[in-house]
């Protein structure tokens, strides 16, 4: 039996006492119509953040968090034909859906009652090989080195799904609170379609990037955005900046909550927040057209994610740096 590298939240934690724990584990094997991924890198989400904290507890004891997962298929088991061996996939967020319930019968599998999650269900991408049902990877864009790639499995996913569910119309103003790996490239997606972006968020690093991918205001997170908004997205897990926003909106307007974890909400008062028919709605995995759409979108207008490269050996400390906003853009853990 051959081993591997492999990094497991031990016990959820506050992440400056370096909750996750290295150690060796099997390689693992895979079953019928699954194939294995030998790593070459794997993007550092949010999400392992709150699941290494423990804002979402784990679903089994070590878990091997990470689900922007690049690498090459090394292994296919039974009945397994969509991918050969040396084939470029993706790992991503969404792992498997039962395909049978209500939900997955309508079309909308990301809200499937009984999903497996890649890095919080089954085994995820902060180790040497993971698994995969063959039929949740992605063939990735060409062209597309692996480090660039590895965000746009989950940030740039959800963040495109997140701009479709803030329904912002043809050359509308979007609103964006909080700007890290997910939110730089849903704001390249929004440019690159002709809305007016605005961007609410704090630390000096982020605000440098939007400024950079050439948004049209910058500001504070609780700061008035210079007009009234058509649709906004809230990324940072920040329950009190939904009033904000909310308040920010223009009649009809929508609020898109993105992440998957969020500090409570204060009291809404109804006259300032949600009276002329603003909305507030939550984004909840993704669907895999979703995915398929979005990569196809992201090569074809050139979304580049801003990344942060740290060895595999890092992982800790590459948490606890998106935990304190040490760095515009994306982390990536290289193997």
């Amino acid at each position: 039996m051959a081993f591997m590298d492999a990094w497991v939240v031990d016990q959820p934690g506050p992440i400056d006492n370096h909750p996750l724990l290295r150690l060796q584990r099997d390689d693992p094997v895979p079953g019928p119509g699954q194939v294995r991924v030998k790593i070459s890198c794997c993007g550092v989400c949010r999400t392992d953040l709150h699941l290494a904290e423990g804002d979402l507890p784990p679903k089994r004891p070590r878990v091997t968090p990470g689900h922007e997962v690049v690498g090459v298929v090394d292994a296919v088991g039974a009945d397994a034909r969509r991918f050969m061996i040396g084939d470029r996939v993706g790992v991503a967020w969404l792992g498997k859906t039962d395909g049978s319930c209500r939900f997955c019968r309508q079309g909308r599998e990301n809200l499937c009652l009984h999903p497996t999650f890649t890095g919080w269900d089954v085994d995820g991408g902060y180790a040497a090989a993971c698994l995969v049902d063959e039929s949740f990877a992605y063939r990735l864009p060409d062209g597309l080195a692996d480090e660039t790639a590895a965000p746009l499995l989950c940030a740039g996913i959800i963040g495109y799904r997140a701009l479709q569910r803030a329904a912002v119309p043809d050359g509308g103003r979007l609103g964006i609170y909080g700007f890290g790996g997910s939110a730089h490239l849903t704001a390249q997606i929004a440019l690159a379609q002709g809305l007016r972006v605005h961007v609410l968020t704090r630390g000096e690093p982020n605000q440098a990037l939007a400024r950079e991918l050439g948004v049209d205001s910058v500001g504070g997170p609780s700061d008035p955005p210079p007009e009234p908004l058509d649709g906004a997205i809230l990324f940072a897990p920040a329950g009190e900046l939904v009033p904000v926003a909310l308040r920010a909106l223009d009649r009809g307007g929508t609020l898109a909550m993105a992440g998957i974890w969020s500090s409570d909400i204060p009291t809404l008062n109804y006259d300032e927040t949600l009276f002329q028919e603003r909305q507030l709605v939550s984004v909840t995995a993704n669907t895999r057209d979703d995915g398929e759409t979005f990569l196809a979108l992201a090569a074809r207008l050139g979304v580049r994610a801003t990344t942060v490269p740290y060895p595999m050996a890092d992982a800790n400390r590459a948490l606890i740096d998106l935990k304190h906003g040490r760095f515009g853009g994306a982390a990536v853990l290289h193997v």
